[in-house]
């Protein structure tokens, strides 16, 4: 049987895979990969900052306690995102360019995170990162490729959701 090899998308996409194993949130792990010109530039996945307790650690989630639904609060979130993890330990000079390729994987079950897509303020991250594009797996075969400029068009709705936050 002759063996069918990944595309570049499909094998940077099952790194991210790989990636968002480590990742310590009781809902939902994410895995994040930056590479520019075929390169690996840096990798991020869900986790509470340096030296602090993860959710996996002392056994509970305060969103999920409180019911919060997903995509809400953040900020009471334990975890740094995968996204953000992987912007931060790489220069901007090796990002612009960059693609992001990102993967969610459900806490529970290990499945695709179908829904998975960088929350407004990882956008943000993204746009000031000089990232040109993100790759999202959402289940096996479904795969996503975003415009990060068409963020900057469209601002209001892709990073503030519509409406003025200030």
């Amino acid at each position: 049987m002759k063996h069918k090899r990944p595309t570049k998308n499909e094998y940077y996409l099952d790194i991210a895979r790989e990636v968002a194993k480590r990742g310590t949130c009781l809902r939902r792990n994410f895995g994040a990969v930056i590479v520019n010109n075929d390169q690996i530039i840096s990798t991020g996945y869900t986790g509470s900052p340096r030296g602090t307790n993860n959710c996996i650690d002392i056994g509970s989630c305060y969103r999920k306690e409180m019911s919060i639904p997903q995509g809400e609060r953040y900020e009471l979130c334990r975890s740094v995102h995968a996204e953000m993890n992987a912007i931060i330990h790489a220069s901007r000079s090796e990002m612009q360019g960059g693609t992001l390729y990102l993967v969610g994987l459900q806490a529970e079950s290990g499945e695709y995170v179908e829904s998975a897509t960088p929350c407004k303020l990882c956008k943000r991250m993204i746009i000031n990162a000089g990232l040109s594009h993100v790759i999202v797996r959402r289940g096996d075969t479904n795969i996503e490729t975003m415009i990060v400029k068409n963020w900057v068009t469209n601002e209001e709705k892709e990073i503030y959701g519509g409406e003025n936050q200030y």
